[in-house]
């Protein structure tokens, strides 16, 4: 609880911190955002089609493993008169975070993808910005992030396999 609190104290606090925190939340929604990137990448670079709509799967199926998680863990988000909740959400379900879980396994496909440093720059900002929001503890985000990385694995075993048929 001390994290989420100093995080919200802290960075919470900053000129449009928020805003911004609600934004990446409504982007990685349902992971809605990164499966439109993969269909726009598909569609627009057709010698990595494969790769693009492998970002789109690799991030429908983490979000659909954190889901199947949540149901089981059962973890109920942060409730605290310490901390502010800054963003509604579809359910009062906490661990793992599925943007966390979406965000890192589109990340990892991306870089796969592109060579760029996608995972540097794009897990820690939506991480941090489900702190932000007081929608989940820092265990939440990290084994989001962990279990993205491992669905994006999976993915990229996936198209390894096949594509070479």
């Amino acid at each position: 609880m001390r994290v989420l609190q100093t995080v919200q104290g802290t960075v919470g606090t900053l000129p449009g911190a928020t805003s911004v925190a609600r934004g990446m939340s409504h982007f990685g929604e349902h992971a809605l955002g990164w499966i439109t990137i993969g269909a726009v990448g598909a569609l627009v670079d057709p010698k990595r089609r494969t790769q693009w709509a492998g970002v789109a799967v690799g991030a429908v199926g983490a979000h659909a493993a954190s889901i199947v998680i949540k149901r089981v863990v059962r973890r109920k988000r942060p409730a605290h008169p310490s901390v502010q909740v800054n963003v509604s959400t579809p359910s009062r379900l906490s661990f793992p975070s599925s943007h966390a879980t979406s965000t890192t396994a589109a990340a990892v496909l991306m870089a796969r993808t592109t060579g760029l440093p996608f995972p540097a720059m794009l897990v820690p900002p939506m991480l941090l910005s489900r702190l932000v929001l007081g929608v989940h503890y820092p265990t939440d985000v990290l084994a989001g992030a962990a279990l993205g990385a491992a669905s994006a694995a999976v993915v990229a075993r996936a198209e390894k396999k096949f594509g070479e048929r």
